[in-house]
């Protein structure tokens, strides 16, 4: 790989510390260990508040309309969410409704989240990645998720979590080490429509 792989991740907690931003910067560090990588983090804590109450795109603030170009033109997605009500948080949702339907086209998307109890494990496969089939993007095959008693503090204190993460990376890598950037950071053409408000 000649380049640095552009990753980009998303947390869609609200608050600050967060124990899905650890999963993500540790997710990143070990994507980082095994290919290298240019990485970026989008926190909905810090950019939630500029656009919770837009509806087009282009009322956007442009902080905002940057971060989600970034998205679009990453080489790899890594998004996590804390579940509640038993999904992602709806500023993540909102977020992603402001993506173009085809930019995420065969674009790899590593899944995580973070919820209370084992209960909520499986919102990786019957909420995320539902999402991402949408935009046609292509989920790795391992998802991550933490609960609480996972942590110590903001922490990771549990060996299977580390395990799990080192799992997902170990089956991520192969398939982006395959994928040139060049190809994986290729947005199709796409004719900007006229700007439409979010379904009602």
């Amino acid at each position: 790989m000649s380049r640095k792989l552009k990753v980009v991740a998303v947390s869609g907690s609200l608050q600050r510390p967060s124990r899905t931003l650890v999963l993500v910067d540790q997710l990143l560090a070990a994507l980082g260990n095994e290919i290298a990588i240019d990485a970026r983090v989008l926190s909905l804590g810090e950019i939630g508040p500029q656009f919770a109450g837009v509806l087009y795109r282009n009322q956007l603030p442009a902080a905002v309309e940057e971060s989600i170009a970034a998205i679009e033109s990453a080489d790899l997605l890594l998004v996590a969410s804390p579940v509640y009500r038993g999904s992602y948080t709806g500023l993540f949702k909102h977020l992603f409704d402001f993506v173009h339907h085809e930019a995420l086209t065969d674009k790899p998307v590593l899944l995580a989240a973070t919820g209370g109890s084992d209960r909520h494990a499986l919102v990786i496969d019957h909420q995320l990645r539902p999402l991402f089939s949408f935009f046609q993007a292509r989920t790795l095959p391992i998802g991550v998720y933490a609960v609480e008693k996972d942590f110590e503090g903001y922490k990771i204190a549990n060996p299977a979590l580390r395990e799990r993460i080192a799992l997902a990376v170990a089956r991520a890598v192969p398939q982006l080490r395959d994928a040139s950037p060049a190809t994986t950071s290729a947005t199709p053409a796409i004719r900007k429509p006229a700007p439409v408000a979010l379904a009602a």
